[in-house]
């Protein structure tokens, strides 16, 4: 587990830090001492000009160079994704994106979360080769990451636009990864006879620590319906993921959405050996879940239950598409002639070796390969995606 005396913290990043556990402790006063979780959560990731993903500080392995899409050990910030990694998943993925556009005969791609932007930029790519020549929105909270994005898509001119809201209307693809996970998630535990609690954050005059509460009854409710009675058990919902898949359906006219993240399905998600949760926090490539240490500096997430976000998605009027693992829908989808083409085009023996590691982590079932998942949900599209012609998981869900 890592702990503050593991990680090197620049004077100004714990100036910020104090500053956003300043702002924290002014929450929790105004609520009376105790706060939800979640909203404790949603304000360490996203409280404006404060938050982890709204403070102007580097978030993403490899955010500041191109070097880290060729070698995966170069990296900085604090957590590496699929498309820092390597191209080859963007490469991979605009297959899939390829598919849908046709058949909801659009050329529109909407990005929500974009990160520093590899993934638009290799997916751009790869469809232009196809000659695709799709025009791609993206919508992005962190004003750090906007600018970083716009500066690596500039060569795309008027191809890629910003958005500040939901479009009211769209046709085409979504596409979300690593979106999920960062919605601030509820923290429930059932007590040791057997009552259902809900988690909160106070101040206790020296440092912020959970206290838990009896559930209120529309939330206790809500985890009855998903899980038994297991005492001595914590674990997470995220009800504002859930809310935002199921609203996809009032603007998703016709095409689908491809959702990236690390999860389970329900039965897996709420396994009695699962008994301490999910919620996992990241720093400067140390994972662990003191989810109090270092406010504003870290990221906070927690799994996706992909059964509630399928039955959401049902819920908004949405077609589920498809699930599987990340490993079968990138293998589905042509990840290994993308390799081979890169492989070829290669300059260096190191180079092709930078290849094969990349394909490991994303396929192996010890890497990223199982743990990560694909869900699809669409409306007035045949079906039929590349990325779940096997191995296709909506009977677990």
């Amino acid at each position: 587990m890592a702990s503050e005396t593991s990680i090197k913290i620049s004077a100004d990043a714990l100036a910020h830090s104090q500053r956003v556990s300043a702002f924290l402790l002014q929450e929790i006063e105004r609520a009376g001492g105790w706060v939800p979780f979640s909203q404790w959560m949603g304000s360490v990731l996203y409280a404006p000009g404060l938050g982890y993903y709204s403070a102007g500080s580097i978030k993403l392995a490899g955010s500041s160079g191109d070097d880290s899409q060729q070698n995966p050990r170069q990296l900085s910030g604090d957590f590496v994704t699929a498309p820092q990694l390597t191209p080859l998943f963007g490469f991979t993925l605009a297959n899939q994106v390829a598919q849908i556009l046709h058949q909801s005969e659009s050329l529109n791609i909407l990005e929500f979360g974009a990160g520093s932007g590899a993934l638009a930029d290799d997916i751009l790519t790869a469809l232009s080769e196809q000659g695709i020549n799709a025009r791609y929105s993206i919508l992005e909270v962190s004003g750090d990451l906007k600018l970083r994005q716009q500066q690596r898509l500039a060569k795309w001119n008027n191809r890629v636009n910003w958005l500040d809201t939901i479009p009211t209307e769209f046709t085409g693809c979504v596409v979300a990864n690593e979106v999920l996970d960062a919605m601030p998630a509820e923290l429930f535990a059932w007590s040791a006879d057997g009552q259902l609690m809900q988690r909160g954050v106070i101040w206790n005059g020296q440092h912020f620590q959970f206290e838990d509460r009896p559930a209120p009854a529309t939330l206790a409710d809500q985890i009855k319906h998903r899980m038994p009675t297991l005492p001595d058990y914590r674990s997470e919902f995220n009800p504002q993921a859930e809310s935002w898949v199921q609203g996809i359906g009032t603007w998703l006219t016709r095409g689908a959405a491809l959702l990236v993240d690390y999860g389970f399905p329900q039965h897996e998600y709420y396994h009695p050996q699962r008994h301490r949760g999910t919620l996992m926090c990241h720093i400067q490539h140390l994972a662990h879940d003191d989810a109090f240490m270092a406010p504003g500096l870290q990221d906070i997430t927690a799994h996706v239950d992909f059964t509630a976000m399928a039955d959401a998605a049902l819920a908004g009027g949405l077609d589920v598409l498809g699930y599987t693992s990340q490993a079968r829908f990138l293998l589905n989808a042509g990840l290994l002639d993308h390799f081979g083409q890169q492989a070829r085009d290669a300059a260096s023996p190191r180079d092709r070796a930078n290849f094969q590691t990349a394909i490991q982590k994303l396929t192996s079932e010890a890497e990223m390969g199982e743990l990560f998942k694909v869900l699809a949900v669409g409306r007035n599209i045949d079906g039929g995606l590349i990325g779940f012609s096997s191995g296709d998981r909506r009977h677990r869900l």
